[in-house]
């Protein structure tokens, strides 16, 4: 039996290095005949690289689909920033801390199953959880589900764009990018993220 804190530093390891980890998630979900989900490591992994760089490339793989689990299984990925093993008191492998905000962006918009950390939302104060109210607010209001059709538009050094069902868009990174069209309007943002919601 190998830890979750041991995977958590081997993961942590390769990630820096390379993208393409989803094999061994996919794996174990197909032999569960796709009866149970997956927390989606991967994503965790590439997404707190991609923040915590400004190297937003890492978000997508070469079919051009989202890294992880999103990307291939969209329907069984719980996404998430940190749990019990990684954030909190323990501190291993945690998400940026200046970047939290920017992965709530990414999870709370993106196919799968997001979940929220405690200690982000009760803890982290006030402006934290105003903005991953905003985004929830979002995802209920445009119904972005586990099998939301994401289309990746940029993704880049300072730039990660991409749109949800058609009518979310967001923006990830110091480079400027908004949606063209008319009636995109400014649903959420924070600190170099941007999310917009489209009003038919």
């Amino acid at each position: 039996v190998v830890s979750g804190l041991v995977i958590n530093e081997i993961m942590a390891a390769n990630l820096t290095q390379n993208t393409d980890q989803d094999g061994e998630y996919d794996d174990w979900v197909d032999e569960t005949g796709g009866c149970c989900a997956a927390f989606d490591f991967t994503t965790k992994g590439i997404l707190q690289e991609a923040c915590g760089r400004g190297e937003f490339w890492r978000l997508v793989d070469a079919k051009g689909r989202a890294p992880g689990v999103i990307g291939l299984w969209p329907a069984r990925a719980v996404t998430f920033l940190d749990n019990h093993d990684t954030g909190s008191t323990q501190a291993h492998w945690p998400f940026p801390g200046n970047r939290v905000g920017q992965g709530y962006a990414y999870i709370l918009t993106h196919p799968g199953t997001p979940c929220i950390f405690w200690d982000h939302y009760f803890d982290w104060g006030d402006d934290l959880r105003k903005q991953i109210d905003s985004l929830l607010h979002i995802r209920d209001a445009m119904k972005i589900h586990a099998r939301s059709v994401l289309k990746i538009e940029q993704a880049k050094d300072n730039l990660y764009a991409a749109k949800i069902d058609d009518n979310v868009a967001i923006k990830l990174g110091c480079e400027h990018w908004e949606p063209k069209g008319d009636g995109w309007t400014v649903g959420a943002f924070g600190d170099d993220w941007c999310v917009w919601t489209l009003t038919k």
